[in-house]
Order: C-alpha cells, then structure tokens, then sequence
C-alpha cells in the first residue's frame, strides 16, 4: 500500500516534475511474469527514479546499511526502505551472499520483477565498473530474461557525497531482455556465471557510454582510500615547512 501511495501520489509524481526524465525502451520490460532489471549505479537518486518511472513494482536488493544508519536519519531512511518492500542485503560475502541470492530467488519465484545493481556498490567516479556474479547466478537459477538498464545523467545530478540533488534532466533506458536458457542448469559453473555476467555488463556499457574498468568497485575504492590515508600520514610527518 505504501509502495503505490509513494509512485503514484508523492514521490513518483515529483520526481518526474523535477527531472523530467526521458525513458527509451520501456516497451522492454514484460507486462507479467518474473525478470531481473540489472542497471549501472551512479547515485542515490537512482533507488527512486526507475520505480518511479516503471509501469510495475520492483523490488530491489538494497545494501544492508540503509537499514541500520544511526540517529533520526538513520531510522527514517530505513522505514522508507522497509515500507518500500526493499529487501536488506548484506555485501561482506559468503554466507550473506548465498541469502542475498536466496531472497531474490524468492522475489523471482513470486512472478516479481527484481532490480539490482551487479557492480555492487554505486559508482565513485562515473565510470562502469565488473560485475558481480550474484546477478547471473540469479537469472540462471530461476530462468528469467534479464532488462539491462542504463541510468544516464544521475552521476551528474548527485554523486556520491552530494545529499541534495541537482534539478536537471536524466535519460533512463531499458534494453532488450538478454535470454540464457541455453546455460540452463549451469549456475554452478564458474565459467558460465562470469560470462553471462560479463555479457550483461557489456549491454548495460553499450546504453550508458560509460567507461568501462574491469576491475570491482569495491576494491578501487580501498586502493584509492588507503593510498590517500598514506598521503595524509606522510603529510603530517613532515610537518608545516619553515619559513
């Protein structure tokens, strides 16, 4: 009831007031029946902006920390979340990845489409970063067709760090539904799991532009935090120049 009240009476209509956002190849996604729309993640815009503009309900596997922030911040961003039927996912790997997977499959059983974002974790820089294979491994094992989804323009709008949005104009675009039953039963393969997601990857790069780097997210930004805490280290050991 909530989900509806915020895309068809508060949120929804105002953000398409504020961004105006060109939507190409809507017609991609299916009017029933279970899918994974997988995007690119510039922003945090981004979480509200393709519900808005979908004729369905998606569910989304939203990271874990926007439902344990501290303070009145904290607790309202994750009651929007909760009431938003966003499902709480956490990224420290093994066993909480098999339940991130397992609660997808779960939105995928129920005939739902299902977002996410395979390079988990949104983009620091704008650029398209690997994907993780949770997403094939997904598609795979409950046999559904995959939307890719480009979100141009966002990075723009708010980047990481940036709390209130530009008001400018974005462009959301779907491509056509990328179909793996030929891999049928493979969603243990390595191989097969790095390949479908690599293949995705590549679709969402032709509709975004961006620049591709084949390394995670994740790991760029440690290398990049712990190389600017080494800095800072050194900066302050050779202290303030005389004069």
């Amino acid at each position: 009831m909530f989900y509806r009240v915020l895309k068809y009476v508060l949120l929804g209509p105002l953000l398409r007031l504020l961004f105006r956002p060109r939507i190409e190849g809507l017609e991609n996604i299916p009017a029933e029946g279970a899918a994974i729309v997988a995007g690119n993640h510039l922003s945090f815009s981004d979480h509200f902006l393709m519900p808005a503009i979908l004729p369905r309900r998606i569910t989304f596997l939203a990271k874990q920390e926007y439902f344990t922030g501290p303070g009145v911040k904290g607790r309202l961003v994750a009651a929007f979340f909760r009431s938003a039927g966003q499902i709480p996912v956490d990224r420290s790997g093994g066993k909480a990845g098999e339940n991130a997977l397992r609660e997808g499959l779960g939105v995928l059983g129920r005939g739902e489409l299902l977002g996410i974002y395979p390079e988990g974790t949104r983009s620091h820089d704008g650029r398209l970063y690997k994907g993780r294979v949770g997403v094939a491994k997904m598609a795979l094992g409950a046999q559904v067709p995959v939307i890719p989804c480009a979100m141009v323009g966002t990075f723009e709008i708010q980047p990481a760090g940036r709390v209130v949005p530009r008001i400018r104009r974005v462009t959301i675009r779907f491509g056509k539904p990328l179909e793996f039953s030929r891999f049928s039963g493979m969603d243990g393969e390595r191989f097969v799991v790095r390949s479908v997601t690599d293949e995705i990857m590549y679709a969402i790069l032709g509709m975004s532009g961006q620049e591709y780097v084949d390394r995670y997210a994740t790991d760029v930004k440690a290398e990049e935090a712990k190389a600017a805490k080494a800095k800072a280290a050194k900066t302050k050991t050779k202290g303030p120049v005389s004069r």
